[in-house]
Parts: C-alpha cells; sequence; structure tokens
C-alpha cells in the first residue's frame, strides 16, 4: 500500500495497521461530525489479507470487542449497529479504491463551487469546489465532489447525466481530480457498491485498481 494511503487510514480510523485479525480502535472522530455533517460512529477497512481496523467511539471499545466472525458475517450485521447506539441503522460493505498514479486522461472539466448556477443538487452538499464538465451551451454534463474526511485524505465522488453516459466523462473527471486531490498533499480514495458495475468501470478507467479492500460502515 502507499505511504499516503497509511497516513490517511491512520488519521481516520485512529490507527493503522491490524497486527492480524480485526484490530477495535476507540478515535474521537467517531464523535465528530464528517464532510457530510453527520456523525460516521463506526468505520472499517479490510486489507486484501483480510486484517482490519474497526474504529468506533472510545466508550463502545469493549462492547464491540466481545463480537466475534468477519466483518461481513451476519453477526456482525445484526449486532454491532446496537453496540454503538445506532439499532435502526444497518453495517454496509462497500468497495475501497486508491491511488497515486491516476491514469493519463486529458482534462474534462473545470472547477466551480459546488452550489453554481446549473447544478445538480447532490453536488450541493460537498461545499467548497466541485469539477463539473460542460457542454458548449453551458449545460451541466457530469461532476466530481470531494468528501473531505481529513486533511490526508479526500473520497472521489462523480454522477453523469443520462444522455451524457458512454462519453468517458467519469473516468477522465475521476483521473483529474485525483490529481488535484494528490498535489494537495492527500490521497484521493474510490467508495462504490460492490454491485455498481458503472461506478467501478469509471474507477478502473481513471487509473483506481480494485485491490480487494472493502469499507465497511453504519448507515
Amino acid at each position: 500500500m502507499g505511504a499516503l494511503l497509511e497516513r490517511h487510514l491512520r488519521a481516520w480510523l485512529g490507527a493503522w495497521p491490524s497486527p492480524g485479525g480485526v484490530l477495535v480502535v476507540g478515535s474521537t472522530a467517531r464523535e465528530k461530525p464528517g464532510w457530510d455533517g453527520r456523525v460516521h460512529v463506526a468505520l472499517a477497512v479490510l486489507d486484501e489479507a483480510g486484517n482490519a481496523v474497526l474504529s468506533v467511539p472510545p466508550a463502545r471499545v469493549a462492547a464491540v470487542r466481545g463480537l466475534t466472525g468477519a466483518l461481513d458475517s451476519k453477526a456482525f450485521a445484526a449486532k454491532l449497529p446496537n453496540l454503538v447506539g445506532r439499532p435502526d441503522q444497518g453495517w454496509y460493505p462497500a468497495v475501497l479504491r486508491w491511488t497515486e498514479q491516476p491514469a493519463p486522461l486529458p482534462d474534462a472539466g473545470r472547477w466551480e463551487p459546488a452550489d453554481g448556477d446549473g447544478l445538480p443538487g447532490w453536488l450541493h452538499p460537498f461545499g467548497g469546489d466541485v469539477l463539473v464538465a460542460r457542454d458548449e451551451h453551458g449545460a451541466y454534463l457530469a461532476g466530481v465532489g470531494l468528501k473531505r474526511h481529513d486533511p490526508t485524505g479526500v473520497e472521489l465522488a462523480v454522477g453523469t447525466e443520462p444522455a451524457a453516459r458512454g462519453r468517458g466523462l467519469a473516468r477522465r473527471l475521476v483521473a483529474q481530480a485525483a490529481r488535484t486531490v494528490l498535489d494537495s498533499g492527500a490521497v484521493p480514495t474510490y467508495v462504490h457498491d460492490p454491485r455498481n458495475t458503472a461506478s467501478a468501470k469509471a474507477a478502473d478507467g481513471a487509473g483506481f485498481p480494485d485491490r480487494g479492500w472493502r469499507i465497511f460502515s453504519v448507515m
């Protein structure tokens, strides 16, 4: 794994790597609002070898350490949300990707304020600037928002209008945004549902390979 990612995971989770198996750690980051203003009370990253760090509020560590089984097991999904005080929520897996060498694709967009003219509502919560592709008439085609988890790691989220799909805009925007994040000294990450083949294809094309890593969260 890259040095930038390791630095990010230590800051984001409270520890990295795991010495083996699932390491449960307490972090005050799980008690504070995240990039979207919500508190993300449980977060785990699992590497390709099956080792993971599970980050929870410090007061919940003892209870969570009593859980057994794999992170993707029914036991975890059934019990963990309740142990961290969110019995009405679920425990969800996703694919975690990152890169320090984005694909050398041409730029496809420009940075604009997230609440700029003609931008879709899904981009507004990201705040700051978002990366936007427009057509020759200025109409919105696709965009990338930045989930600024901390100064060491920024997650990219991309969306393309149905009429503009199939042109390679998503992968070009993601690669362009990744270069900007790397220039800032942070690592760009990309998270998607394991069943979302379109998102996986965009990530592959942008230089974010699937290394077998997974991320889990209560939401």
